[in-house]
């Protein structure tokens, strides 16, 4: 054969073998059905270090009774002053809150805006108001959808139909729903009564306490820019005032600083008691400060040029008086502020000296030492006026910018935590469950990756750089620029440029190689002791200024210049020549020789600013990637993927089928089958089957929530939330193999997952209370999932052994117990469902790989002491090896073999695990056969054989003996080796002296 023919064959083969390795077609995506996937569900694992918080309000008639609006977590509910908390409004297609008010008039009604209400560098936007009439139960959706960003409601104290909204609109864009609205109807129809323009939004509404006619609102005119940190203000923002109920407005000056001053956002507080005394927090340069008016805002007065009071305005500017007394006043900021003297002088009230960003306080009007406070960690309730207040580490808001885990078993996930710092879970608990005790912070920053080492799953990186170590509980700066300084401030070379999140992340060829990204790529083969750059400036030199940037193009801020960074950090599976780059300002570039030349290979879709937020290459073809393109601060909510074939030389856009008001966050392929996409976008998880070419959703129970970064981690799928921290869905093997065969056949079984035989702790010493936080833990045991096109009569699942015997039997006419949430107490203490579903669609049911229970003693439902009626006894373990699951669906068999493994972290020698189960289910047999011989015996009257000394006394001796050696995965003790012995001697011995009595 000729070289060129033999080259020639081996690309033909090349090309069948990857061609046979995408069993993902359009046929299978296209026969995919919609609501196919009922048995899957995500399980939250934390952690529950609460997030940014913006609004908060209480009920003043029922004092332990509060509701918080995360600003991309969704309202959460208290009715026992903070202790626990609950999500309300999880149905809604947003996760995004800005504001929450409960109707003064009836609590039952409570309006929620949407929209962070922030104008800040991170943030995702709503989509209008919403109301519920039953305390937060149901909801209706209202309008005011485009308005993007609700920060603030008036309810009129004496009608709950009548409201007023501010709306701040667009953050990255103009838009004309903006301004203040006006609702007599409950929110049926709202009236814009308050407007300037496009570009200046409503950032704050309220009535005054003595008449609903008279309204205060601050417009503010401001808007983010494409670029980290790009923002502008304008001279629209202002102070207004009405008193025919919103009709007509005046601007109020009167001593106020002005636009010519640099007016930017206020924040404004009327006292309840004396509605003429009226308090601002006004951002104006040189005239920043807190101001007081006596007369109603007429004329105004500034008490204090204290930055610490009124800094940062953008961020904080909301301001509390006391109901009971108007000199006393409280003003939300880094630290929370208290003046009892008007505000001419201040204390600190509540707050870390590093500062926990306070955002607003509620105080209780019968009750004034009853608060509600919300900051960028939560939300925190005190009954004795400050003096201790509840926790905010028992609300599971989280806002994680990526997500990584590490090679540890169980592994743990990973990223930086905004406001927080970092944390990484742990994927399951040891005692049932996932607790404070199961997660921990690895020392990276709070916007930042988090890269675990793959040789050393104690050692992380992140940040810009650190190396932590967990047994010590140190970190060390390893990046490149250590001791430099900022090189885009002057302290040294320019290639240092870097925003708040910036990639880094080991090769998935060389787990020594770490690469790190600022406005070049950077690698490291020794943990950081030393860098070596791999490419110049990936970043655009010039650049035309977007269109979204409107009447501020102009401004000096906004002139082109070189800004972007690299974002992303793509290294090729299959070639370690290969990395792909993204940037945020819209390039894309592949190095084919470790980064001695670098090749742009944008696609020419792509603008300025057009932000490639993740890329990933695929896990087969080194010329095969995909980048998830955002462009919402470009005020453009539509999705972008783009996939490459041909190493970048073209690019086609895949978007086909994800929703078109939410902008892609991360694109990953599946490591097992290529062509099988996985995507996050601002409001959910979506999955494809041909290569992107379709896509289906994959939100399930999950709320909607901005989805930031995605992994396949083994055969689970982890993301990161920004706003409900991390989730897993647990073992997508099923979609691995969903097929066009599977869509077109009545019932498919798919080949389970390799099991773990993995077990709780017990506890033996006081475990953690029922109401406090946790997490749930995988399944436990074999994973089998199998599709019924339509419901059938009647589905049962057989496990069976290598030497085929039947362990277990489950049918869907089994009886279900009622779910074990009684109390919140760790699932062991329930006996677990055993009816596998007969609905049409994806169904999952986990074996626990034991063998069956040999006595049914547990009680349905568990009764309110767990502790003195845990469900005894279970069946024996079965042993780490190969076992059969049998479907039989009306009559219909299918069968599918799989593995089970040991828990990893278990050392017991495989022999000592044998002699443990034969010992284990030769006692588990006896106790089976015991009852049916008593039972013979008793009918034959051989009252010898039925007594505690017959088989009356076998159940009770064996099971004693039985749970002693199930009691761990450790070697069985001669002391028990011994008893089962004995046990079992006893039993032959019986059994002989049956059969001569007998003659069987």
């Amino acid at each position: 054969m000729s070289p060129i023919r033999r080259v020639v064959l081996a690309a033909v083969a090349s090309s069948l073998l990857l061609l046979s390795s995408r069993p993902a077609t359009a046929d299978a995506q296209a026969s995919f059905p919609a609501d196919a996937l009922q048995g899957l569900r995500w399980r939250h694992i934390g952690p529950f270090r609460a997030g940014r918080t913006k609004s908060a309000v209480g009920v003043p008639s029922q004092p332990h009774v509060f509701y918080m609006a995360a600003t991309n977590g969704g309202v959460w509910k208290t009715n026992d002053a903070g202790r626990t908390w609950n999500p309300i409004t999880d149905a809604l297609p947003t996760g995004s809150i800005g504001a929450v008010e409960v109707a003064p008039s009836n609590p039952d009604i409570v309006y929620v805006g949407s929209g962070e209400g922030l104008q800040r560098p991170d943030l995702s936007v709503g989509n209008g108001m919403y109301r519920s009439s039953d305390a937060g139960r149901t909801w209706t959706r209202l309008g005011l959808r485009d308005g993007q960003q609700i920060p603030r409601i008036a309810i009129d104290p004496n009608n709950p139909e009548r409201l007023f909204v501010a709306v701040l609109g667009h953050p990255y864009g103009p838009n004309t729903e903006r301004g203040i609205y006006r609702s007599v109807n409950g929110g049926q129809s709202f009236e814009r009564v308050l407007y300037k323009d496009e570009n200046t939004g409503g950032a704050d509404v309220v009535l005054a306490p003595d008449d609903p006619n008279t309204v205060y609102a601050v417009l503010w005119e401001a808007r983010q820019g494409p670029w980290e940190n790009a923002a502008w203000s304008g001279p629209n923002s202002g102070l207004f005032k009405s008193t025919d109920g919103g009709t007509t407005w005046t601007q109020l000056a009167g001593g106020l600083p002005t636009t010519a001053d640099g007016l930017g956002r206020l924040g404004i507080g009327i006292s309840p008691s004396n509605p003429r005394r009226i308090y601002v927090t006004a951002t104006a340069g040189q005239k920043s400060g807190l101001y007081r008016s006596d007369d109603a805002g007429a004329t105004w007065t500034r008490t204090t040029t204290d930055n610490r009071i009124f800094g940062r305005g953008d961020d904080f500017a909301a301001v509390t008086v006391d109901p009971r007394d108007p000199n006393t006043v409280y003003s939300m900021n880094v630290v929370a502020w208290k003046s009892t003297d008007a505000g001419v002088t201040w204390k600190a009230f509540r707050g870390a000296p590093g500062g926990d960003d306070y955002q607003r306080l509620w105080i209780n009007p019968r009750q004034p030492d009853i608060m509600l406070m919300v900051a960028d960690q939560g939300a925190l309730v005190t009954l004795n006026g400050g003096e201790t207040w509840s926790s905010w580490y028992n609300q599971g808001t989280a806002q994680f910018y990526h997500v990584t885990a590490d090679n540890a078993w169980p592994y743990r996930v990973c990223g930086g935590q905004q406001e927080s710092g970092s944390a990484c879970v742990a994927s399951r608990g040891n005692h049932g469950s996932i607790t404070y005790r199961d997660w921990w912070p690895v020392g990276a920053s709070e916007y930042s990756y988090v890269a675990p080492d793959p040789l050393d799953p104690d050692v992380y990186y992140g940040g810009t750089v650190t190396r932590h170590d967990r047994r010590t509980g140190q970190t060390q700066n390893v990046s490149p620029n250590a001791g430099r300084g900022r090189g885009a401030s002057g302290d040294g070379p320019d290639y240092f440029r870097g925003i708040r999140t910036m990639p880094i992340l080991f090769s998935p060829i060389n787990p020594r190689k770490l690469y790190y990204g600022t406005n070049v790529v950077w690698q490291t083969v020794n943990g950081g002791t030393s860098w070596t750059r791999v490419s110049g400036d990936l970043s655009r030199a010039t650049w035309t200024v977007p269109s979204s940037v409107g009447k501020y193009a102009a401004e000096p801020s906004a002139a082109p210049t070189r800004r972007g960074v690299v974002y992303t950090i793509a290294p090729s599976s299959v070639d370690s020549n290969t990395i792909w780059a993204g940037t945020d300002d819209g390039l894309i570039h592949v190095t084919r020789n470790g980064g001695r030349t670098w090749s742009n290979v944008t696609p020419p879709q792509l603008g300025p600013w057009w932000k490639v937020s993740i890329m990933d290459a695929s896990h087969t073809d080194a010329n095969t990637a995909y980048a998830a393109v955002n462009t919402f601060r470009l005020d453009d909510l539509r999705p972008h993927i783009y996939r490459t074939r041909d190493g970048g030389k073209t690019w086609t856009e895949i978007v086909r089928g994800l929703a078109t008001d939410a902008p892609v966050n991360v694109v990953r392929e599946d490591p097992k089958r290529p062509g099988l996409l996985y995507a996050g976008t601002e409001h959910q998880v979506w999955f494809s089957l041909n290569d992107g070419d379709d896509w289906h959703p994959l939100r399930l129970n999950m709320p909607f929530i901005s989805i930031r970064d995605l992994i396949v981690k083994d055969d689970d799928l982890a993301v990161a939330t920004h706003g409900r921290g991390f989730w897993i869905l647990d073992n997508v093997t099923a979609l691995r193999q969903w097929s066009t065969a599977t869509a077109s056949a009545p019932v498919t079984l798919f080949t389970p997952a390799v099991a773990t035989r993995v077990r709780y702790s017990m506890y033996t010493d006081t475990p953690v209370p029922p109401d406090e936080p946790r997490a749930e833990n995988p399944p436990d045991g074999a994973m089998i999932d199998y599709y019924l096109a339509r419901d059938a009569e009647r589905v049962s699942l057989e496990i069976v052994n290598a030497a085929g015997r039947v362990l277990r039997t489950f049918s869907s006419d089994d009886p279900t117990p009622p779910p074990a949430d009684a109390g919140n107490w760790p699932r062991w203490w329930f006996r677990p469902a055993t009816a596998p579903s007969a609905k049409a669609g994806l169904q999952r049911f986990t074996w626990d790989l034991h063998y069956a229970r040999p006595t049914d003693q547990c009680a349905l439902p568990i009764s309110a002491t767990p502790f003195n009626t845990k469900c005894e006894p279970e069946g024996p373990w079965v042993m780490p090896g190969t076992y059969t699951v049998r479907l039989t669906v009306d009559g219909a068999v299918q069968r599918q073999t799989f593995t089970v493994r040991m828990d990893p972290r278990v050392k017991t020698p495989r022999a000592a695990l044998q002699r443990q189960h034969d010992l284990s289910v030769a006692l588990y047999d006896a106790i089976l056969a015991a009852p049916k011989l008593e039972g013979d015996a008793r009918a034959r009257g051989l009252n010898d054989f039925a007594g505690p000394q017959g088989f009356g006394g076998i159940v009770a001796s064996h099971q004693a003996a039985l749970s002693a050696l199930q009691g761990s995965d450790a070697p069985p003790t001669d002391a028990m080796v011994q008893a089962a012995t004995a046990r079992l001697r006893t039993w032959q011995q019986l059994l002989a002296r049956w059969r001569a009595a007998t003659g069987t």
